[in-house]
């Protein structure tokens, strides 16, 4: 499974989205569907971020992959306080825009974008985000 391990801090963000985006490409989907692992991957790292540890530079952010015959899994992995998605009330996405509070949707888009999405704890305070994206229309392979 590669591998890549990211200071945590938003400046990081595009080369985590990139990691993940050369991934699904390699994996076969099309760009729509890069998009969305893109996308999924910067709402989970900019949360861990905020979240897991509380602000910028104080800790890492382990990115890693693995290919699937239908997909891809890819997984996010920090050391910060952990995080149970039970306790997250989910958003209301039928109020007006204006009046919700900022903020506050990355585990919805990450839901809605992903076709799994689960957290496991390894007993060390962090987090282990794994979020799965199978393919509907695979494109050929390519070596990039």
């Amino acid at each position: 499974m590669p591998l890549e391990v990211f200071p945590a801090n938003f400046k990081n963000l595009e080369k985590i989205r990139d990691f993940f985006a050369q991934a699904a490409r390699k994996a076969g989907f099309d760009e729509e569907a890069v998009y969305d692992i893109e996308m999924a991957a910067d709402e989970a790292a900019a949360n861990i971020i905020d979240h897991a540890y509380g602000g910028e530079n104080l800790g890492i952010i382990e990115c890693s992959y693995e290919m699937m015959q239908d997909g891809i899994q890819i997984v996010l992995h920090d050391h910060g306080k952990s995080f149970d998605p039970e306790l997250i009330v989910p958003p209301d996405v039928t109020s007006d825009p204006c009046s919700r509070k900022p903020r506050g949707l990355g585990l919805y888009f990450m839901q809605k974008l992903m076709d799994e999405v689960k957290f496991t704890f390894n007993g060390d305070g962090g987090n282990i985000l794994i979020m799965k994206k199978y393919k509907e229309n695979p494109v050929e392979n390519s070596s990039r």
